[in-house]
């Protein structure tokens, strides 16, 4: 796939900013006067005004946005102030009325990403139009999927599609409101180096408190830009109120913030990386022994079972295992988030490894 650029190659960081949801004109008004008033006292420029006009939500009764009414409060943005604006689609008849009013860019929620059938209808209802559509990442951090709704666009002829890294939906404790698993968004950036990645770093944190940290992050990582919601009252915000801040604090978030070079031609960085990354890699290679070593006893235990008709999964066994493997990797300075997935990921494969003797797919002591 091939992709036009939406935003401007010379300018970065990309800045997406505005309401969470559109609640009254003024609300919407205000908030774009004040983003403007900062790029015409020569400081930060934001790229696109956002605001919801559909909000889905995840359970009734929440406030679901203002529908129709909301789409002349976004054209009077762009005629008072000249920002361009966004808002969130999830039917073809969403897309048919923002056409009506002018909006400049889609953009595809998470929970619409994850059905195909919906990104067909948005792809269809607008074929044969040059509108800019950002798609973010579904619900559950399903790759193919996100990458699927990207292709669904590209066929039906659209070129100036982006990308947007929200993170993902998680059952338990974790310090955001969806786990970034960062890994996804590279490999997004890695398969796809002309599609513009925008993090939203809102979504992500769901508290105020953490978004300059996880900004600096995705600045860190090479994003091309940032998504924040921005309010003039945020404790008093219909939606989302604890991610939401206010414009003034958004300018001194995003003034803070340190631009990185993407590398240095320094001859003591690239020795002093190169000694680190040799080391790595020998670290890697007595990993993936001690892991299929660990696999090899999982394999003997998983005989001994069958032998004695016993069940794969030992729940006592898990729990003391899991909570043994958490303290000594706070010791060791991992994440809660990384130790969590990893022994997910270890005792998954044990069970694949077992239910395979189980069931006389494997050999013994192969």
């Amino acid at each position: 796939m091939n992709f036009k650029p939406i935003f401007n190659k010379n300018k970065r960081p990309i800045l997406i900013a505005g309401p969470c949801s559109a609640e009254t004109e003024e609300q919407v008004l205000s908030t774009a006067r004040n983003l403007r008033g900062f790029q015409d006292r020569g400081g930060l420029q934001v790229d696109l005004f956002r605001a919801g006009i559909w909000k889905p939500r995840t359970r009734p009764g929440a406030f679901e946005g203002v529908g129709v009414a909301g789409l002349p409060w976004l054209r009077r943005v762009k005629e008072e102030t000249g920002l361009k604006v966004t808002t969130e689609v999830a039917t073809g008849q969403h897309v048919y009325e923002c056409l009506k009013y002018g909006v400049d860019v889609f953009w595809i929620g998470a929970r619409t990403t994850v059905n195909p059938f919906s990104v067909q209808e948005i792809a269809d209802a607008m074929a044969g139009t040059d509108i800019p559509v950002i798609v973010k990442n579904p619900v559950n951090p399903d790759y193919k999927l996100w990458v699927g709704a990207i292709e669904r666009l590209h066929k039906a002829g659209l070129r100036r599609i982006a990308a947007i890294h929200r993170g993902f939906s998680t059952y338990g404790d974790s310090k955001y409101r969806n786990v970034p698993r960062w890994q996804m968004a590279i490999d997004l950036m890695q398969e796809f180096p002309d599609l513009e990645l925008i993090c939203d770093i809102s979504h992500i944190c769901g508290r105020r408190d953490i978004l300059a940290e996880t900004a600096q992050k995705a600045y860190d990582l090479n994003f091309d830009g940032l998504m924040v919601e921005v309010h003039p009252e945020p404790d008093k915000a219909w939606s989302d109120a604890s991610q939401q801040i206010t414009p003034a604090r958004f300018a001194e978030m995003i003034g803070s913030l340190v631009q990185r070079h993407t590398t240095s031609d320094d001859p003591d960085f690239q020795e002093q990386i190169e000694n680190f990354r040799q080391q790595i890699d020998e670290l890697d290679e007595e990993l993936i022994h001690l892991i299929a070593q660990r696999m090899r006893l999982v394999r003997e235990i998983g005989y001994v079972k069958k032998d004695k008709n016993v069940a794969i999964f030992q729940p006592e066994r898990w729990r003391a295992l899991a909570e043994a493997c958490r303290i000594r990797a706070e010791k060791g300075d991992l994440s809660h988030e990384f130790i969590s997935m990893f022994l997910e990921a270890i005792h998954q494969e044990g069970i694949n490894q077992q239910d395979r003797i189980m069931n006389d797919v494997l050999s013994p002591h192969v």
